[in-house]
């Protein structure tokens, strides 16, 4: 059993409520979204990495002296064998989280934290062929819905403007069963600079909303340099 790792890497976790935990990141090959803003594409080719077994990965993992580790992509969720991948990081007592777009559902893992980022419009690529290939997965409400019910989770929207907040809040509403104490709003940007000059608006609305303001510490540390 062997699956497309396009790479592992020891960092702090960047984003969520679990920022600034350090944590080993093992990111798998291959996603069907196309988000305009993302800051992985070169993890989009389901190919894009080497082949490694479940125990290759598992054994890798333990070389650094952390409990956390974050499987992310690409998008995990859409691979086969992430239950057995799962399972064995579990085996060796690691608290595991899952980075997901929220657009396929697997049951019954043993994932601490399912970190779920719904694709909302402002994700659309301005390329036509490009958006019609990331319309065609880029939310799907019942997967969520499986997502939210079923695994611990927090939600994280990316808020490019102000606009966004509409969109956001009509999403939660349409879900119906979200912990507003999950939800979560993170800048877009994918530099230092745009992270700056974006965090005050999100951190007004998060003012104006009560809902939680989301670091990119990554960004803000390393101004996004890869494996960091």
């Amino acid at each position: 059993m062997r699956m497309f790792v396009n790479e592992i890497f020891y960092s702090l976790q960047g984003e969520g409520f679990l920022v600034g935990v350090p944590s080993v990141f093992v990111r798998l090959a291959g996603c069907p979204l196309r988000c305009r803003w993302c800051d992985t594409k070169y993890a989009w080719s389901k190919e894009a990495g080497r082949q490694q077994t479940i125990n290759e990965i598992v054994h890798l993992v333990q070389k650094w002296p952390c409990r956390y580790v974050v499987v992310t992509g690409g998008e995990p969720m859409i691979n086969s064998d992430m239950p057995q991948l799962v399972e064995g990081l579990k085996n060796i007592d690691k608290h595991i989280t899952i980075e997901t777009a929220g657009i396929a559902y697997i049951p019954n893992m043993p994932c601490d934290l399912m970190s779920i980022s719904p694709k909302l419009s402002n994700s659309i690529p301005s390329d036509e062929k490009l958006a019609a290939i990331h319309k065609n997965s880029q939310l799907d409400m019942a997967v969520l819905g499986e997502l939210i019910e079923n695994y611990s989770y927090q939600l994280k929207f990316v808020v490019d403007a102000e606009s966004d907040l509409k969109e956001i809040e009509q999403t939660i509403e349409r879900l119906g069963n979200v912990n507003v104490e999950k939800v979560m709003l993170m800048p877009q940007a994918v530099t230092r600079d745009e992270y700056l000059k974006k965090a005050p608006i999100v951190a007004d609305l998060c003012k104006h909303t009560g809902y939680t303001f989301c670091q990119r510490l990554h960004i803000l540390l390393w101004n996004n340099q890869k494996g960091c």
